[in-house]
């Protein structure tokens, strides 16, 4: 067979892809854990400065150059073998990757200081590094091969399945799910509706990420439902940088206006758990009420985002058979459209969490399932910084100025969430006042 006429082998997709690197991350840090020989658990940055039990200086040992070393070579080698299945140049993408790397580090650094780790998470300065970078100098050539925000988040979404536990249901039981799970699907709703019927916004799959972004979980869920909606670049910036600007601000005011209006812990917790959209904003808003209040936020969120998977295999659905399908044509979509417009790695976030719920907790126990996870949280966090990082290299403050014309994607952002707001306030006034039904006892 002459070479013109070869059959070229296939490659694996970055879905796949993301799913391999996300079940070997999962391994190492079980064999981290449970072996008790090899350390395998990333670097984390303690907080530093002012106001910090420690200063930066006392945090940088031969052992923090180690774990420098152990997390480079860790996430170099699984996703530089990644590219090169997928078809991609190592000789391009590694030097590129490394400079990522060193960027990330230097944003986890800014993070950890004890100022801007109280206000502000590292997806903010990850994503504000980037923003600077590229609209200021610009992205040289040589560093783009490394700029892959979905390949990235993607594994990290694989990841943060195992510690989406089904235990979580059943801890807070129909209380979180009627939170969760009930008011989500009606935001999601209202906020298509508005946006497409009221707004009369002509890109769509801009107005179901914004929706989903605003009702589950800010960019996890952006990035889950862009790919099942297959949005361009520049609308998943654009409902990312929206997502996290609220978030800020809701992360910051929302504690603040439920300890004004004696909203309590309890009750305080669940409204946070279900309109702030990051779950590490989640947990710092939870944090100002107390631990009942942290504790209560973290579980509705983590209910919540077990929607994430089923929402992207919904919007799949939804777009190939209503809002793509030609009104004029009697074809029917069938399977095969829909499983190739599904985003793959939601099956591995799926797979991961059905592993840590049914699997792992039953064989090795809640406290071994915590402390893998706890590893796992971190490797998640640096495939979430190189993605924020990437979002931000990738973004065009004039290309996002285009797409606001009119303002339309941030009415529809701010309506939605009070919408949001309004709802959840309802179910959680409903389930956990005490005066319709009897109060959860949920475990600190």
């Amino acid at each position: 067979m002459s070479e013109g006429n070869a059959v070229k082998k296939p490659k694996l997709t970055e879905d796949h892809l993301a799913i391999i690197i996300g079940f070997l991350l999962i391994a190492v840090a079980a064999i981290s854990v449970l072996s008790g020989a090899f350390d395998f658990a990333p670097l984390k940055f303690a907080t530093w400065g002012p106001g910090a039990d420690a200063a930066l200086a006392s945090q940088i040992t031969p052992a923090f150059f180690g774990k420098l070393i152990l997390t480079y070579i860790v996430l170099a080698l699984v996703f530089t073998v990644g590219e090169i299945a997928q078809g991609g140049n190592a000789r391009r993408f590694l030097p590129a990757f490394t400079v990522l790397y060193l960027v990330s580090v230097l944003v986890r650094l800014i993070a950890a200081e004890y100022t801007a780790n109280r206000y502000l998470e590292w997806a903010f300065w990850a994503l504000a590094a980037g923003l600077v970078i590229a609209n200021t100098v610009g992205v040289p050539e040589w560093l783009k091969p490394a700029v892959r925000t979905e390949y990235y988040i993607k594994t990290g979404l694989v990841v943060m399945g195992f510690s989406v536990l089904f235990s979580n249901i059943v801890n807070f039981g129909l209380y979180g799910l009627a939170i969760a799970w009930l008011v989500t699907p009606i935001v999601i709703i209202f906020m298509w509706y508005f946006g497409t019927r009221v707004l009369k916004m002509e890109d769509k799959p801009l107005v179901i990420t914004i929706a989903t972004a605003t009702s589950v979980c800010g960019t996890s869920a952006a990035i889950a439902t862009a790919s099942a909606a297959k949005a361009k670049k520049q609308d998943l910036s654009l409902a990312v940088s929206i997502s996290i600007i609220f978030t800020i601000i809701m992360m910051v005011t929302e504690p603040i206006i439920i300890k004004a209006v004696g909203l309590g812990q309890l009750m305080g917790g669940a409204l946070i758990g279900g309109t702030v959209d990051s779950t590490g904003a989640v947990t710092v808003a939870g944090t100002a009420l107390g631990e009942l209040g942290q504790t209560t936020a973290v579980l509705v969120k983590s209910i919540q985002n077990i929607l994430i998977g089923f929402i992207a295999f919904a919007v799949a659905i939804f777009f190939a058979t209503r809002v793509e399908k030609d009104p004029d044509s009697d074809v029917k979509v069938g399977p095969s459209e829909i499983w190739k417009r599904l985003p793959k790695f939601i099956l591995g976030f799926f797979a991961a969490s059905l592993v840590a719920s049914f699997i792992f907790q039953p064989i090795v126990g809640k406290d071994s399932v915590s402390a893998i996870n706890k590893v796992l949280d971190q490797y998640k966090n640096w495939a979430f910084v190189l993605a924020f990082t990437s979002i931000g290299l990738d973004t065009n403050f004039k290309a996002i100025g285009k797409q606001m014309t009119g303002g339309k994607p941030l009415i529809l952002y701010i309506v939605g969430q009070l919408f949001n707001i309004v709802l959840t306030f309802a179910v959680v006034y409903i389930a956990l006042s005490g005066r319709f039904f009897p109060l959860p006892n949920i475990a600190l």
